[in-house]
């Protein structure tokens, strides 16, 4: 099933901020992780993950550091701020509002 352009973008921010929250990571291991946990349903690209990053890093809500991968290359790493766990928070609570009202509008639906 294709989720539309609109939902994904409404949901990058929360997916990415709870990615970082678990550890640091870099672009492909963002992709990487949102595809798993959405069990395929949700296949980013990097010219979709990129400007998102961006303006989490310019609203202050991540920061970025190179490190030495494994492999010795130099890799881009975000880490999430406090406000960014702060932000993570205030979306989680607004998500959970939109997801019970749909829950309980689809339930109405199937119960009549």
């Amino acid at each position: 099933m294709n989720v539309s352009k609109d939902l994904m973008a409404a949901s990058a921010t929360p997916l990415i901020l709870a990615i970082l929250k678990e550890n640091d990571s870099y672009g492909y291991a963002i992709i990487k992780r949102v595809k798993e946990m959405s069990e395929n349903q949700l296949i980013w690209t990097e010219g979709m993950l990129y400007p998102v990053l961006h303006r989490l890093e310019e609203h202050l809500l991540i920061e970025s550091y190179l490190r030495k991968s494994e492999l010795g290359r130099q890799r881009k790493y975000y880490r999430i701020k406090e406000s960014g766990l702060a932000e993570l928070e205030l979306q989680r609570k607004q998500w959970k509002i939109v997801h019970n009202a749909l829950a309980r509008t689809w339930n109405e639906e199937s119960n009549s």
